[in-house]
């Protein structure tokens, strides 16, 4: 997959300058040797984990009481503690910045703009932690918000983690069961929402669902309005429990935020399964685990330093919104955007980055092969000088994508593809910025993680797909799930594959350059004859066809064995046809093997998605198969299932 020249080297000047040099070199004297390649400081940093961690609290200034022991039971999976004596504040660590320079920068589509400083940030969060103690909310007790990506969010979360509580978080665009799947099991004190907001240029309002959405969720005391259309008031006014935010913030005036010191592994986020096969599971993140995860990927691997500008395009209900704010730490200037990435056009976020001197440029692989198959050249049309990085997840980019970005984006950037979960709230595989990046390849394994790929015999391999695993502890790793006392759903889908192995669910290769490809979702991995195949192997090569919008793949039981079926969305005015299904199936022959060849190709107008922009496999290969798809409010485009439903060219 990979060509024998990198699509991009660092100059020496760009390793000399990257934290990752300086920690190396820090590393290098903690281990009494020095460190000649990242290969040999991410083998120190999982063979002697306690030593790598402890010189990541010291290295990122982490704010709090270290203790005095670094790693507990390091050899249990689940059940090692990470700094089980520290006390610490997430929210502390984040409003470390002071002053009038940005804190936050705005943008809600072409409609609203807003800057905060840091000393406003502090204010807006004083406010909200005082009026959230007044309403009885203390340690341990929920937040939930199905809200925009704006900053009364970002507030909002500060304020709940400086009191110990926990906040949870989705985006407006969920429907109603969709939100009460999700905080209704999580039984949250408060629930806060906004007057509405706007997408593609139209303005959305949301008042009918954050008043069915309140009256199920008995549990919450008061329901907080956030004014972003102009109509909070008015919507708070007809609903039981509601009130605008800004006239409940208006008795208390800003004084410093007082922060609750806590242990390493209190209870930070809920995050949620994309629940697609069932109710979604409810994540449980820590702190500590959180923040020392994300300053390690966002100082280490992606160069993050104070007065950077820092964009990652998401909403509320992905991960990368809980990954994005902790940058914060990194006393980065958040820019945070709402709305459609394609509104008015696909320049808007490349207008963003021009206007803002954006130096960390976040995406989906989606978004980027959007812009490619547009026809758009931000190179040619934006300054994009101050852009020192792309970021991009979701889905692997292809191929076809790293040399899009290369050629028309920027020339001289690094690309990060990066790849985790909400399962750990940050990433296994992600940016090397000393190392070179190569075709359709992450760079490497984040430090201090131990990170493999495995076969179906519990054997590494190299050069070979099998499953991604991480075979030691890290303190990323979930408290548990939400109502699982016993832990029996934890350890179910985790550890269940190999014992005291943590099996994340990706179908993964290690490369020749040290680098990973990941080839999907191993649960919705293919197997024709028995053989694997990962479904990213056929979109790498069907979507490089100007013909194909964009696919989905499934396997069909059919005939005692499996036969690969390909759904193809094709791009205005084409017609499948003989002819076209020929140049597809030898694009596939050729590009990735005769195996992986589809048995059918069936043309349809949409094709589902999750809230997060990814395709979902398992539930249009339930749809295909006659089983029900258990939670529909999961995706962001449910009645795309009746496409594939009962299909007559699927019976023979």
């Amino acid at each position: 997959m990979s060509v024998s020249t990198p699509l991009w080297t660092p100059t020496a000047m760009q390793v000399a300058a990257a934290p990752l040099t300086t920690f190396m070199t820090a590393a290098g004297e903690r281990a009494g040797r020095p460190f000649a390649s990242y290969a040999e400081l991410h083998g120190w940093s999982i063979g002697e984990r306690e030593a790598f961690w402890d010189l990541v609290w010291e290295f990122c200034g982490v704010i709090g009481q270290k203790g005095g022991r670094v790693l507990a039971d390091g050899d249990k999976m689940p059940g090692a503690k990470f700094f089980p004596d520290a006390s610490l504040n997430f929210a502390q660590n984040l409003l470390r910045g002071s002053g009038n320079g940005e804190a936050i920068v705005f943008r809600g589509e072409d409609k609203v703009e807003r800057r905060l400083s840091w000393d406003e940030l502090s204010a807006l969060v004083s406010q909200l932690q005082q009026l959230f103690v007044s309403l009885g909310v203390s340690k341990g007790d929920r937040i939930a918000a199905m809200m925009p990506n704006m900053p009364e969010t970002v507030a909002a979360m500060l304020a709940t983690a400086s009191i110990g509580a926990v906040w949870s978080s989705c985006s407006p665009d969920f429907g109603e069961q969709g939100v009460l799947d999700r905080f209704g099991q999580i039984e949250p004190k408060l629930f806060i929402a906004p007057d509405g907001y706007w997408y593609a240029g139209k303005r959305i309002d949301v008042a009918a669902k954050i008043a069915t959405v309140a009256a199920k969720l008995t549990s919450a005391a008061k329901v907080l309005v956030v004014d972003y259309l102009g109509t909070a008031k008015d919507v708070a006014s007809g609903i039981a429990k509601a009130e605008a935010l800004d006239d409940a913030l208006a008795p208390f005036a800003a004084r410093p935020v007082t922060f609750e010191a806590l242990p390493f592994d209190h209870p930070l986020y809920i995050l949620f399964s994309s629940g697609t096969t069932g109710i979604p599971k409810c994540i449980v993140h820590s702190a500590g685990g959180t923040l020392i995860q994300h300053l390690k990927e966002q100082r280490l691997h992606a160069s993050l330093v104070p007065g950077d500008r820092f964009f990652y395009f998401t909403t509320c209900g992905w991960m990368m919104w809980n990954w994005l704010v902790t940058g914060l730490a990194s006393e980065a200037t958040l820019l945070l955007y709402d709305g459609s990435p394609f509104h008015p056009d696909g320049n808007v976020l490349f207008d963003f980055a021009q206007t803002e001197k954006m130096t960390y440029f976040g995406t989906s692989a989606k978004f980027i092969d959007s812009v490619r198959k547009a026809g758009l050249r931000p190179i040619d049309s934006h300054d994009l000088s101050t852009v020192r990085t792309i970021s991009s997840t979701g889905s692997p980019l292809s191929p076809e994508g790293f040399a899009f970005v290369y050629d028309g984006i920027k020339a001289n950037v690094h690309l990060a593809s990066i790849s985790g979960g909400t399962d750990i709230v940050s990433c296994f595989v992600l940016g090397v910025p000393t190392a070179p990046v190569w075709t359709g390849e992450i760079q490497g394994a984040g430090l201090g993680l131990a990170v493999d790929v495995w076969n179906d015999d519990g054997k590494p391999v190299r050069e070979e797909k099998g499953e991604l695993v991480c075979t030691k502890a890290f303190p990323a790793m979930p408290l548990g799930f939400w109502n699982d006392a016993d832990g029996k759903k934890y350890h179910a889908a985790y550890f269940e594959r190999f014992d005291n192995i943590w099996c994340h669910g990706d179908f993964a290769e290690w490369t020749a350059h040290g680098g990973m490809i990941i080839h999907g979702r191993s649960d919705a991995t293919l197997n024709p004859g028995g053989v694997r195949i990962g479904t990213a192997e056929i979109y790498n090569q069907v979507e490089q066809m100007p013909e194909i919008a964009e696919a989905i793949c499934i396997g069909q039981d059919w005939d005692d064995d499996v036969r690969v079926v390909l759904f193809v969305r094709l791009a205005p005015g084409i017609a499948l046809d003989d002819e076209l299904e020929k140049r597809i199936r030898t694009k596939i022959r050729i590009g990735a093997s005769p195996r992986h060849v589809p048995a059918k190709i069936i043309a349809v107008t949409d094709i589902p998605r999750t809230k997060s922009g990814k395709i979902t496999e398992l539930a249009v290969r339930d749809i295909v198969h006659g089983r029900v798809v258990k939670n529909k409010e999961a995706l962001a485009n449910p009645e795309a299932l009746e496409l594939f439903l009962d299909l007559s060219v699927l019976q023979a």
